[in-house]
């Protein structure tokens, strides 16, 4: 299974992004029961969870991006998304999605001040 993020970019604070993980290869059947969940890694700190998707769409975000990141899953498309708005510097890091046993390749987003 190859799951490809994209989306990351070079953003001013107050901006926004949305990010998208595509299920290359897995077929819809396989996609639609599974969860997924964002991460992310900034320089010199631990991967932290951003947020969680589950099969029926329910989400649960880290009280660091609540009220400003969604979560969100395509099942016929077989993405998840994450919609970043208003970024701070200190959302820049490396996100990497996480879908059934799987992780994406990682994007990378920068949040200028």
């Amino acid at each position: 299974v190859q799951l490809q993020a994209s989306g990351g970019g070079l953003v001013q604070a107050g901006g926004s992004l949305r990010l998208s993980c595509h299920a290359q290869r897995m077929i819809t059947s396989t996609f639609s029961p599974k969860s997924g969940a964002w991460y992310r890694q900034a320089p010199g700190k631990q991967r932290e969870l951003v947020a969680q998707i589950d099969s029926s769409g329910n989400t649960i975000l880290s009280d660091s991006v609540k009220g400003r990141f969604a979560m969100s899953r395509d099942n016929s498309r077989k993405k998840v998304y994450l919609q970043m708005n208003n970024l701070k510097p200190e959302d820049t890091a490396i996100y990497y999605c996480f879908f059934g046993d799987f992780w994406g390749q990682g994007t990378l987003v920068t949040v200028s001040s």
